[in-house]
C-alpha cells in the first residue's frame, strides 16, 4: 500500500485543496483543517457521520443511522447485511444533507474496519472504497473499540481515562499503557450486550433487548443470582443458563431483571474499579450501547465518587454504535490512509490491543 504523502506527490495538484500542504522536511502531509466522512457497519447500525477537526478540536456536524430491530428473536447476520445494503445511500445522503456539505468537501473516508460481524463490516467497507474510487478521496479503516475510547475522550474532555466499554459483542476495561490502548479485563464468554438481548429473545422481547429489561427493572426486587469474577474478567453463559431457568420456574420477570441488572453491572466495576488502581488513573469513561443504562451510569458514578475520580459519559448518541466515532478516529489516524482502495479489507477478529498507537503524543 503506498504511503498517502507518496500519492499526493506523484498526483501533485490533482487532488490537493488549498487547506493542504506538505512538508518535504519530514515526508508529512500537513492539513489546517480536515473534514472526515464516517461509515459504521460492525453490527445492527448503518451510520454514517460527516465530523470535522478544527484547531485540534471534534466537531460533529451530522451523525445518521439506521438500525436494524425486530418484534420477536434476535438478528441474523445475512438479514442484518441486507439491511444495511439497502439503507446506506439513503443515510450518506441525510448525513451530507445535515451537515450541508458534498462529497466535494469530504477530505478523507474513513469506515468501521475491525471488529465485527464479517457480514456486516463488508457493507460499510464496500460503500467506502467505491466512494472513495469514485471521487478519488483517501481512505482509512479503522477499529471499531478504539473509536469508541476516542471519541469519548474528544467530547467529554476525558485525558487518560480507564474506559468500560460494555457493548452487545464487546465486553473490555481498556487503558493506554505502554504504547497500545491495553485490555485489563473482558469477558471470558459473551459480551454483556449480548448476554442482555439472549434473556430477551428467551422471553419474547425482541432486539434489542437491553432497553426492555431496564423498564421492567425499575419494578423488581432483589434475587440473589451467580456472580462471577475470575480475576480481572467477567463471564455470563452460566448466568444466563441460571436466568432461564428462573422464568421458566414462574419467577417474576421484573424481580429478575432487577437482579440481573444489578449483578452484572457489579461485576463490571468491580473489575473496572481493579484497573483503575492498577493503572493509577483517576478518569472513568463509559463507552457502548449498554453503558446507555442509567443504572449502570448511577453505579458508576458511585463507585467514583467514593475513589475521589472523575466520570465522563458521552451523550447517548456517542455511547452507541455510531458513525462520528468512526469520522473522528479515522482524522486521527490519517496518515495512514490511502487512494489506494486495492488492499483495503476487513478484519473481523482484530483485538483492541493489537493496534498500534502512532496518533497520540505522548
Amino acid at each position: 500500500m503506498v504511503p498517502l504523502f507518496a500519492q499526493y506527490v506523484k498526483a501533485g495538484k490533482k487532488y490537493l485543496k488549498p487547506k493542504h500542504s506538505i512538508n518535504f522536511k519530514n515526508s508529512k502531509l500537513t492539513i489546517d483543517y480536515m473534514i472526515s466522512l464516517g461509515i459504521e457497519s460492525t453490527a445492527h447500525t448503518f451510520g454514517c457521520a460527516i465530523v470535522e477537526e478544527k484547531e485540534g478540536k471534534c466537531i460533529v456536524h451530522s451523525n445518521e443511522k439506521k438500525a436494524f430491530v425486530t418484534d420477536e428473536g434476535g438478528m441474523l447476520p445475512h438479514k442484518v447485511a441486507d439491511h444495511h445494503t439497502n439503507c446506506c445511500v439513503q443515510v450518506f445522503e441525510l448525513a451530507l444533507s445535515k451537515a450541508n456539505k458534498n462529497i466535494n468537501d469530504i477530505d478523507l473516508i474513513s469506515f468501521s474496519q475491525s471488529p465485527g460481524i464479517g457480514q456486516m463490516l463488508r457493507v460499510g467497507c464496500m460503500f467506502a472504497k467505491s466512494l472513495s474510487k469514485i471521487n478519488k478521496i483517501p481512505i482509512v479503516g479503522v477499529n471499531h473499540c478504539i473509536a469508541h475510547l476516542e471519541i469519548g475522550n474528544a467530547l467529554t474532555g476525558a485525558k487518560d481515562p480507564v474506559m468500560l466499554y460494555a457493548s452487545g459483542a464487546n465486553t473490555q476495561v481498556i487503558a493506554y499503557e505502554g504504547k497500545k490502548y491495553r485490555v485489563f479485563g473482558e469477558t471470558l464468554d459473551i459480551g454483556v450486550g449480548n448476554f442482555l438481548d439472549a434473556f430477551a429473545r428467551h422471553v419474547g422481547f425482541g432486539f434489542p433487548g437491553g432497553p426492555k429489561i431496564a423498564e421492567l427493572a425499575k419494578k423488581g426486587k432483589y434475587i440473589e443470582l451467580p456472580y462471577t469474577v475470575k480475576g480481572m474478567d467477567t463471564a455470563f453463559s452460566g448466568l444466563l443458563t441460571e436466568v432461564k431457568k428462573m422464568h421458566k420456574q414462574g419467577v417474576p420477570i421484573e424481580d429478575i431483571c432487577y437482579s440481573i441488572q444489578e449483578t452484572v453491572f457489579a461485576e463490571l466495576l468491580e473489575v473496572t474499579e481493579r484497573a483503575m488502581a492498577h493503572c493509577q488513573k483517576n478518569e472513568l469513561l463509559l463507552g457502548g450501547g449498554v453503558a446507555c443504562n442509567e443504572r449502570l451510569q448511577e453505579m458508576a458514578k458511585k463507585m467514583c465518587d467514593e475513589r475521589g475520580a472523575k466520570l465522563f459519559v458521552p451523550q447517548r448518541q456517542f455511547l452507541v454504535d455510531n458513525a462520528a466515532m468512526i469520522a473522528w478516529f479515522g482524522i486521527l489516524q490519517k496518515n495512514d490512509s490511502t487512494l489506494d482502495v486495492t488492499n483495503i479489507k476487513i478484519d473481523p477478529y482484530l483485538r483492541t490491543d493489537d493496534i498500534k498507537v502512532t496518533w497520540r503524543n505522548d
